[in-house]
């Protein structure tokens, strides 16, 4: 990802870092162990009853069954377990979900619909399960320490672990983690409820037994969706308004609370010293900082000064540019601020100008289609962005879920039903975008776009191009930060020079945030992360159940029954060869939509930070693992100029 900052294309990245859904698929490890009851003492078993007949036993989920780590392993690979703690880690907010927003906030409830969330309150909350960045779909107990499923996959019986506690001190009980779910079900943002929504009943049938039946429509990430989900406390919320906004701290059970914090400026996150789960092998070696602090900037630039005057201690440069040029300042040269270029090792964020398909001006692919050719990437990949980066072409960039030649005779079969409601593009070769000449405005490729723009009805008046009703063509492209104009400048142009009305249009943060929530955009750039193993998060991005439903992701409005059927497949895939074909297939119909200009990828993350940190030897596969996996180093820290003495 590169250029944008990153929304999340699913809810688990706003509760805890690396946590990454799993579905059951298969045979599941039998297990007898849960977790340590204080530190430095040796793991010890839950006492547990035997379970129950039709029921298996297991110490975590995966999606197809396949879980890497064997019960009673100690600590993820790609931690260090010896990590001291201490220390600041000073970030700027590059990456949003539900209604949080990059530039301010104003609430400390990140998982509703109203107000504007602050960043990092995912690390407030533990949730009955965590994940791994080793795996692309599994989840282990947090605060469940064993978990019991039955033999139809549609009621799981989770054991909390005895020492799991709020920060006050109560006990986490499963009325709990009943009374979280069934609230993120009704009251959360919608995210989280369409999420939710095959989730039959969750009851405690215990104080330290929660139960969760799914309905039988339930989706394959169904349980572990509700795995991921932050645990509040029922007795904090009693009697308020859980969808209001606030600035009163919320009580949590994670190994951090929130600190100090100034609306729309800052807010930190202090590490819970006595954290009850401290030494739990989901959490070794991560959460090694005292305070996470998150700075809020409406500008990069400026953020860019606040990281070169030391107040930002770990930035990642999103901009070739900047990258290419900006980093001869003086605590460079002498060696206080590192670069690095990381690979990266998951899929490629899904990033683009996406269209408003809502509106009737965008409703015929063909103008969708004509305007994307306007776009010459070659010449921005090389005038402005150092020719650092690649096309984006697929919907499941840089993975094998991306559609390649002609469909195999498994996408067919997907494929076939919709045949007449099609487009014909869909059962050829992909739609790859054209090369262009480099120039900035192809004249062969502009000359297609006319052609496709009158094939779709528009006619001219003089320079100006009217819409199939006789209006003026316009196009507004929505953004909230400058310093994404100059890669807008030539396709504006190009736009332009085909008697298109076409602006650009700068609005504040807060303004932006809204107007995605109510669809009040013609297009706008947007990037989002990526799984390995897609799910039900895709019905949010691309169903025609959530192309009206506000707040959700469906960017594009894409309403398709295509579309609604191959998500579907998707979510119920049982194997990864289903998995993999249907994304194929999927990818072939959003393709030949044309409702989005697909913009550029790479596969590597850009990181600079003052030299205070030190990391881990070993990634983990998927993903980087910068910076909640590295710790403060005092030693570093005094030779980089950043403590006295």
């Amino acid at each position: 990802m590169a250029e944008l900052p990153l929304y999340p294309s699913s809810p688990r990245l706003l509760t805890r870092p690396f946590t990454r859904r799993g579905v059951l698929g298969g045979a599941l490890a039998v297990v007898g162990a849960a977790w340590v009851p204080a530190r430095g003492e040796a793991p010890r078993p839950l006492v547990l009853p035997a379970p129950a007949p039709g029921f298996t036993r297991t110490h975590g989920l995966s999606a197809f069954g396949d879980l890497a780590m064997p019960p009673d392993f100690s600590h993820f690979a790609y931690v260090n377990p010896e990590a001291p703690k201490g220390g600041v880690l000073i970030l700027q907010v590059t990456a949003v979900g539900g209604n949080q927003n990059f530039d301010t906030f104003n609430t400390l409830n990140a998982f509703v619909f109203r107000g504007d969330g602050a960043a990092g309150m995912g690390m407030v909350f533990d949730s009955l399960m965590a994940g791994t960045a080793d795996e692309p779909d599994a989840l282990y107990g947090l605060l469940a320490g064993a978990i019991d499923v039955s033999d139809d996959a549609l009621v799981y019986r989770y054991f909390l672990r005895p020492e799991a506690r709020f920060h006050d001190g109560s006990p986490v009980t499963a009325s709990d983690v009943a009374f979280s779910i069934n609230i993120m079900k009704e009251k959360g943002h919608y995210i989280y409820r369409q999420v939710l929504q095959h989730v039959a009943e969750a009851t405690a049938e215990a104080p330290d037994v929660f139960v969760v039946r799914l309905s039988p429509e339930r989706m394959r990430d169904s349980h572990l969706n509700v795995g991921g989900m932050p645990v509040f406390s029922e007795a904090f919320w009693r009697g308020k308004d859980f969808e209001a906004v606030t600035l009163e701290r919320p009580l949590g059970s994670g190994g951090y609370k929130v600190g100090r914090f100034e609306p729309g400026q800052y807010i930190e996150f202090d590490r819970v010293p006595d954290y009850w789960g401290r030494d739990l092998p989901v959490n070794i070696g991560s959460g090694n900082f005292d305070t996470v602090r998150y700075e809020y900037y409406r500008e990069r630039s400026i953020a860019f000064e606040a990281f070169k005057s030391g107040r930002i201690s770990y930035h990642e440069e999103y901009t070739a540019r900047i990258w290419a040029t900006g980093y001869d300042f003086p605590a460079v040269r002498e060696g206080r601020i590192v670069r690095e270029t990381i690979p990266s090792r998951g899929p490629s964020p899904i990033q683009g100008w996406h269209f408003n398909t809502r509106l009737p001006k965008f409703a015929d692919p063909r103008v969708r289609k004509a305007i994307g050719l306007c776009f010459d990437f070659e010449w921005v990949n090389r005038n402005i962005m150092f020719d650092s980066y690649e096309r984006t072409m697929s919907y499941f960039q840089n993975t094998d879920m991306e559609a390649r030649g002609l469909p195999s005779p498994e996408e067919l079969a997907l494929l076939e039903p919709f045949r007449a409601g099609l487009s014909p593009e869909v059962f050829g070769e992909p739609f790859i975008w054209p090369k262009s000449d480099g120039s900035g405005r192809d004249r062969a490729l502009l000359r297609q776009a006319n052609e496709l723009f009158t094939a779709a009805g528009c006619t001219r008046s003089g320079n100006r191009l009217l819409l199939p009703s006789g209006e003026p063509f316009s196009v507004e492209f929505l953004d909230f930060q400058p310093s994404f104009q100059p890669h807008l400048k030539s396709f504006l142009d190009n736009l332009q020079a085909l008697g298109v009305d076409a602006t650009s249009r700068m609005v504040d943060a807060s303004q932006y945030q809204l107007r995605l929530r109510n669809f009040g955009y013609e297009i706008t750039g947007r990037a989002m992360g990526s799984s390995p193993t897609p799910g039900d998060f895709l019905e949010n991005l691309y169903s025609s159940a959530s192309a009206e439903q506000k707040g959700s992701y469906n960017i594009a409005g894409v309403r398709e029954p295509a579309v609604d059927d191959l998500v579907h497949r998707i979510a119920h895939a049982k194997t990864r060869d289903e998995l993999t074909i249907a994304c194929r297939a999927l990818d072939r119909v959003l393709r030949a939509g044309y409702y989005w200009v697909p913009m550029w990828f790479k596969a590597e993350t850009w990181v600079a930070c003052w030299d205070e940190f030190s990391r881990p030897e070993t990634p983990p596969r998927f993903g980087s693992g910068a910076p909640f996996t590295w710790w403060y180093d005092a030693g570093k820290a005094k030779r980089a100029g950043r403590v006295k003495g």
